[in-house]
């Protein structure tokens, strides 16, 4: 994930979640995340639920502090559980 995660980086963030989540397992290093959109965290959620249909795994994985206060602002920390890692 980039540094920052705002509607411009949605489009080809998209396209390799996409890609991805029809591959195999997925996962999403948030480390560097300095900001993320609202729409981006929905999106996250969307690529695991899609993964979890295709029988494979999703990760977020060592989500940095902006990205946890990002889930947590939102109130999706039950939704994040399962998924993030680290």
């Amino acid at each position: 994930m980039p540094a920052i995660v705002d509607l411009d980086a949605l489009d080809p963030i998209r396209d390799e979640l996409v890609d991805a989540v029809e591959s195999g397992e997925v996962r999403v290093a948030c480390s560097g995340t300095e900001r993320i959109a609202t729409n981006a965290l929905f999106l996250l959620l969307s690529a695991a639920e899609t993964a979890r249909r295709n029988n494979f795994g999703f990760k977020v994985t060592a989500p940095s502090e902006a990205f946890r206060a990002a889930v947590s602002r939102l109130g999706l920390g039950g939704r994040f559980a399962g998924i993030m890692e680290g």
